[in-house]
């Protein structure tokens, strides 16, 4: 079976980790039965993460109307993505792309979607997603989103944590960076009204004084970092470290993860966390709850409230005993989000769309 992947995002964000995460574990599980195809952008980071994947080719396309004509330059013996079986559109742009390839040579397709908003009510939109042979929903509120929008019916399958693996030196050179200190983290976009970072800012500013020994950690980089950095510039126990590409090394090392979330799909660095055993924060919103079961595998608190949050960092800096009880909460259900989980859910529908 030839699979073709669309992603057509300009950066590389939870998505994007996804999509690879998928290809590298389909290669790995289905080496005999399947060769794949990424489309992408020319500058697209997943180019570099997936060198040296076995069966794997990559076309070009920076937007939806690129590639359609291009297909011969891909092969293997007889099998070219021209005659690909399927087509997994893997962003709103790729589902665009997997449309009209479908208009254009007939080539059925999937499409997963990772936001938790509805889908626009606009007739190509809904064109879109009414021929497609399978929709596929990251969590809960996105299978309900998708079922309200009477397009057809949708199949649940969540991300997968990343197999992060962390170097025990580097996490040991990051704590000691800060010393004697209680370090909550955050990690991704800095994009405020999708992420929530100054609802942690305040959290920050609340416990400046009343906790000192706590350390709020920025990593990532975004529209909002400039921004927030200037409106943190002040406080004492904040510290922005950028995007790193390492990240394992930094989110091992923290006591807490917090995750203010204002919208999220699922929330997959949350998955990432836990795999690596530290216990979380998020907020009640879009799929997190399917992840964080409140004082099972983390706790919850409502959208905006800063005091919450600010409370919950200052129960878990408190309590070693509950910090253990989460994370040790959150590890045993993880196998039902593991990429080999993931990857046999896609290969069973793969099968069943092209059967």
């Amino acid at each position: 079976m030839h699979i073709t992947h669309v992603n057509l995002a300009r950066g590389f964000r939870g998505g994007e980790r996804q999509t690879e995460l998928l290809i590298k574990t389909l290669a790995e599980q289905t080496s005999n039965e399947i060769t794949q195809t990424l489309i992408c952008r020319n500058d697209s980071p997943m180019r570099q993460h997936l060198q040296g994947v076995a069966s794997l080719k990559f076309q070009s396309a920076n937007h939806q109307l690129a590639g359609h004509f291009h297909l011969g330059e891909t092969s293997f013996g007889k099998t070219q993505q021209g005659n690909t079986h399927l087509v997994h559109a893997h962003d709103a742009k790729g589902v665009h792309w997997a449309y009209l390839h479908y208009r254009l040579k007939g080539t059925p397709y999937l499409i997963t979607r990772r936001v938790d908003s509805p889908v626009k009510r606009k007739w190509f939109n809904q064109q879109c997603y009414s021929h497609a042979s399978a929709r596929v929903a990251l969590s809960h509120v996105i299978k309900r989103l998708l079922e309200d929008n009477q397009c057809g019916d949708v199949t649940l399958i969540p991300s997968a944590y990343a197999r992060l693996t962390p170097s025990p030196e580097a996490i040991k050179n990051f704590r000691n960076d800060f010393a004697n200190k209680f370090l909550v983290g955050h990690a991704g976009a800095v994009v405020d009204r999708h992420k929530g970072q100054r609802l942690l800012l305040q959290a920050a500013q609340k416990l400046e004084h009343q906790a000192p020994d706590i350390q709020f950690i920025f990593l990532g980089d975004g529209e909002d970092a400039e921004t927030l950095k200037a409106e943190s510039s002040s406080l004492t126990n904040v510290s922005w470290l950028g995007f790193k590409s390492n990240i394992a090394d930094y989110l091992a090392g923290l006591d807490v993860f917090a995750f203010p979330s204002r919208n999220e799909g699922l929330g997959s660095v949350l998955l990432d966390v836990m795999q690596l055993g530290v216990p979380v924060i998020a907020t009640k919103v879009g799929g997190i709850p399917d992840i964080v079961k409140h004082e099972q595998t983390g706790l919850l608190i409502p959208s905006g409230d800063a005091d919450a949050l600010a409370n919950s960092i200052m129960r878990l800096r408190q309590d070693a005993v509950l910090r253990q009880h989460l994370a040790q909460g959150a590890t045993e259900r993880l196998d039902h989000y593991s990429p080999q989980s993931m990857t046999a859910a896609y290969w069973h529908l793969y099968q069943t769309i092209v059967s």
